[in-house]
């Protein structure tokens, strides 16, 4: 069995008298360690799929295993703690606390997680040794995003997961960003899905889950992906 297995997937809104499928029968693996994007043009159903990898929502049929545990099944208080312990997110936006420091951000990492990494090292893995003491509004887009996928990276979870986390930024602050991401997975063993619309993205990835109207179109194995610094978009 893969790390995570998402079988058949089926996700169903209800607007009044109607119904509209998000997912229509999703399905795919994700071994452990591995970075994964997720592709799909706006309304493929890419957040959806990450929303409920993230516990954020629930499947209307199917199953959804990660790490021999099928949160399909959980209850609002099982995807509590899933959510809480399990799941790392980072955002487009870095929804980081103004009044407090990177280093102190970083921190509130460990009071909701039972394994922790140190708020230092942390920094230091995503570059930012020398800026630990620095406001968010002191840092460049690209150190608040780093400070972001730090903070999530701190809780030492399962799974880390990303919504176009270079939307908010440029050109060349974005491939930092990136070759951070990379790094988590390639260097820290850490299991990362990042969900894009990108394309150039794809490069540097294990594997590219093309997602289109709510099925899986094609899913690709990357045998050499690039170095994220060397990614053109």
């Amino acid at each position: 069995m893969a790390y995570i297995e998402f079988n058949d997937v089926i996700k169903t809104y209800k607007m009044g008298e109607i119904e509209i499928n998000a997912l229509n029968g999703c399905s795919f693996s994700i071994e452990k360690g591995e970075l994964v994007v997720i592709l799909g043009a706006s309304g493929a159903g890419k957040t959806t799929i990450l929303n409920i990898l993230g516990g954020m929502d629930s499947s209307s049929s199917g199953k959804v295993i990660v790490d021999e545990h099928e949160i399909s099944h959980y209850n609002e208080n099982e995807l509590t703690d899933y959510r809480r312990f399990d799941i790392g997110f980072v955002f487009q936006f870095y929804n980081l606390m103004q009044n407090l420091t990177a280093k102190e951000n970083v921190e509130l990492a460990e009071q909701i997680s039972r394994k922790p990494l140190d708020a230092a090292t942390v920094l230091k893995m995503v570059g930012l040794k020398d800026r630990m003491d620095n406001f968010p509004s002191q840092l460049s887009g690209g150190e608040q995003q780093r400070v972001a996928i730090a903070r999530a990276v701190a809780k030492n979870p399962k799974l880390l997961l990303c919504d176009e986390p270079t939307g908010a930024l440029d050109y060349n602050t974005g491939k930092q960003v990136l070759k951070v991401l990379q790094d988590m997975s390639f260097k820290e063993g850490m299991t990362v899905v990042i969900v894009t619309h990108n394309t150039a993205l794809t490069a540097m990835a294990n594997k590219i889950i093309h997602v289109r109207s709510g099925r899986v179109e094609n899913i690709e194995i990357n045998e050499k992906p690039e170095d994220a610094e060397g990614i053109r978009y």
